[in-house]
């Protein structure tokens, strides 16, 4: 009886889990883009697959065709790779509290021994979200973090987050209270957002996760016709004026957590 090494048989699975974790990316990625995935596109996922990044679990995310890593993504990262710390300050000289622009710093401490690597991130009125006003400072300390993350594991795609946008002119409705009509929204409005979410390459779970934040209910069932035909409207404008803006806002809800079937 022949024994295989043990760092063979460590090899020989890390590589099935490789394989079942690049084919569960490409399956959520043609789910997502609605079509097929460009070659470009599927060796650029290849190299992320070593990072154990998870589109489905909220690691990643698509646009255009560009990969590009969410907050999410790098914190896990750091956590697998037992990272040791890190530290966040603001730069002074270069943030203005009044005008809200901040720039911060961070650096990341792979190990105990480790000098740390810097990274910088900078926020004000004219690179954010309407719909985070006021909160700049956490913004800069987010792209900080991402990008000092990024040089710390060698990750060269962008974060998401670190994406400025120009900022929507129309803001985000208000919650309406729930009437109790729950007619649902009806075949009209579901197609509707299906066809935003296919159109925009949208999550549909993180779309789901801020419907129903918008519509101010426990569940989507719960809201009324007019509530989902206003989410709707809104999503289809914000979609176009600034996609990158809305994926940032949709990156800021949890992805609901599935069940397992015993």
């Amino acid at each position: 009886m022949v024994l295989r090494p043990i760092n063979n048989i460590k090899a020989d699975r890390n590589k099935t889990i490789s394989r079942k974790l690049f084919r569960e990316n490409v399956s959520w990625a043609k789910t997502t883009l609605g079509d097929r995935l460009g070659s470009a596109a599927r060796n650029s996922l290849m190299a992320l697959i070593t990072f154990g990044f998870s589109g489905p679990a909220g690691d990643l995310q698509i646009i255009d065709g560009n990969w590009y890593v969410t907050h999410t993504g790098l914190i896990r990262l750091a956590r697998r790779k037992r990272c040791n710390g890190i530290r966040v300050e603001a730069v002074e000289t270069l943030s203005d509290s009044a005008a809200n622009r901040f720039v911060l710093k961070a650096t990341v401490f792979t190990s105990k021994t480790s000098s740390g690597f810097v990274g910088y991130g900078d926020a004000d009125p004219s690179n954010v979200s309407s719909l985070v006003r006021g909160a700049e400072m956490r913004v800069a300390e987010t792209r900080a973090v991402n990008r000092a993350l990024r040089k710390a594991y060698g990750i060269g795609i962008c974060s998401i987050e670190e994406i400025g946008s120009t900022p929507v002119p129309t803001e985000k409705f208000p919650p309406q209270k729930a009437t109790g009509n729950r007619n649902g929204s009806g075949p009209k409005v579901r197609d509707r957002l299906c066809q935003l979410i296919r159109q925009h390459q949208l999550d549909p779970e993180l779309v789901k996760a801020y419907a129903v934040d918008f519509c101010g209910t426990k569940t989507l069932r719960d809201a009324s016709r007019e509530q989902v035909e206003n989410f709707v409207r809104g999503l289809a404008e914000w979609a176009e004026k600034d996609r990158n803006a809305l994926i940032c806002q949709l990156n800021s809800y949890e992805r609901p957590k599935q069940k397992v079937v015993a």
